[in-house]
């Protein structure tokens, strides 16, 4: 039986790119969709927000200078095509997603509707939100945190490229220890870095809990869902 019934899974679009400098790493997005196949069989019900880093580090140089609202719509629409190639992987794995845009691309695909949305998940399909909350000026984030808490999930999972959250940049710092619990005020005390303010904020309001865990170590996300000592636990 997994710890969590529902989780949100927040994916940054790096870590679809592998070692890629941009785009989709095909083996990497593979790994990552049976990943998240391990989860679904255990009776968990799954709903990702996914960014768009790996697509806008493309167009980086071309958006210096720009407006901040229009670089940001830019990276909602990033959003959804990473959306897309992760459902169509997850269809090509034999499972069954929705994607659901907060920014009506109807021909493409369906507009983010709460209810729907919630009988996806009771229906066992995977939900993939993408266009983040719609707004410019928010985070991707922010939009896990928000569709966290809209779908009852029982946590967001923050899968980052580290294993956790640490007492230092363990990069830099050789003894940074890794924190298996830690409290929102405890990491706003000794100022870690887990998720932007306002993502953070929302979480801490709604008595969200956050998991920080690494998406590249392999079985972490089974690890982390089946509730053993795996990533970082952010509670109130």
């Amino acid at each position: 039986m997994p710890a969590y019934k529902r989780i949100l899974l927040k994916l940054s679009g790096e870590a679809l790119m592998g070692d890629d400098a941009y785009g989709i790493n095909r083996a990497t997005i593979v790994r990552m969709v049976r990943e998240i196949q391990d989860v679904t069989a255990m009776g968990c019900e799954v709903a990702i927000v996914i960014g768009a880093g790996n697509i806008f580090r493309g167009v980086a140089g071309g958006s210096v200078g720009m407006d901040r609202a229009t670089a940001d719509y830019m990276g909602m629409l990033a959003t959804v095509m990473n959306a897309l190639a992760l459902a169509d992987t997850m269809r090509q794995e034999g499972m069954t997603a929705r994607v659901m845009s907060a920014i009506a691309i109807e021909q493409v695909v369906e507009p983010y509707v709460r209810p729907k949305a919630l009988q996806y998940l009771e229906e066992g399909k995977i939900v993939v939100f993408a266009a983040g909350t719609g707004n410019p000026f928010f985070t991707t984030d922010t939009a896990a945190a928000l569709r966290g808490a809209e779908i009852g999930a029982q946590v967001v999972l923050k899968a980052t490229k580290v294993d956790g959250v640490y007492s230092a940049d363990p990069k830099k710092d050789p003894a940074a220890t890794r924190y298996s619990t830690i409290s929102f005020d405890q990491v706003i005390a000794r100022n870690l870095q887990v998720m932007d303010a306002t993502a953070f904020a929302l979480c801490r309001d709604q008595k969200l809990p956050i998991k920080v865990f690494s998406i590249f170590k392999p079985g972490a996300l089974r690890r982390v869902v089946a509730g053993e000592d795996e990533g970082t636990l952010v509670h109130v």
